[in-house]
């Protein structure tokens, strides 16, 4: 199969001189950063070297507060929580970030990935069924859920709540679940919106424990 590679070149040239000078690097890689908005040392040192500080706050993301609370309570009353993801490389990552997380703070807790043939992608009935059978009262999905209205619906009439935490983008309608985190969604104010589903996960995790921190400090 014969394939055509397209080179993007729309870079400044001398922006890419005078970034590679600066980084003394080579031209071919200060091309690439030039064409990714890094045209400066101080870009360059953003990019090359992360801090926490620059992450963004995790509470400007839609229905934050309402998915730490509904934690806090499941935790509190000693409910069965579920860490619900898909089976691909972001759902799997997602889950064995939150899990690994939540288990070392609450231990009536257990995950759950789909069955690749048997249920598919996405929260399944399955999945559902089983929470239900096992006395599970909230599931955190991730990397998943944005879509699944009649699933969450479904749910509901079990009596089982749901967090969902996807990145992908939103049907017509959003399922009525505790709390929807996705920055895709036209209400949500959170500034990034590229994030990986584990990356969803990720702030779930920031901002509970940002707000365990804060309470400690009372």
């Amino acid at each position: 199969m014969n394939k055509r590679w397209a080179l993007k070149d729309n870079t400044n040239h001398d922006d890419v001189i005078k970034l590679a000078a600066q980084l003394n690097i080579d031209t071919v890689l200060s091309a690439m950063l030039v064409q990714r908005g890094i045209t400066t040392f101080e870009d360059a040192r953003y990019f090359f070297r992360p801090d926490h500080r620059h992450l963004h706050d995790p509470f400007l993301m839609k229905d934050m507060e309402k998915a730490i609370l509904r934690i806090e309570q499941a935790m509190a009353a000693g409910e069965k929580i579920m860490i619900y993801g898909d089976y691909d490389v972001d759902g799997t990552t997602a889950v064995a970030l939150t899990y690994s997380f939540f288990k070392k703070l609450y231990t009536n807790i257990e995950y759950y990935i789909p069955d690749r043939y048997k249920e598919g992608y996405g929260i399944s009935t399955q999945g559902i069924d089983y929470a239900a059978e096992h006395g599970i009262t909230l599931i955190i999905a991730l990397d998943c859920g944005i879509k699944s209205v009649d699933k969450i619906d479904y749910a509901n009439e079990k009596g089982i709540d749901f967090i969902i935490c996807d990145h992908h983008l939103p049907g017509t309608s959003i399922p009525a679940a505790v709390a929807v985190l996705d920055p895709k969604r036209e209400d949500c104010e959170y500034p990034y919106k590229e994030l990986s589903g584990c990356g969803i996960g990720f702030k779930l995790i920031q901002a509970y424990a940002e707000k365990i921190i804060s309470q400690l400090k009372k």
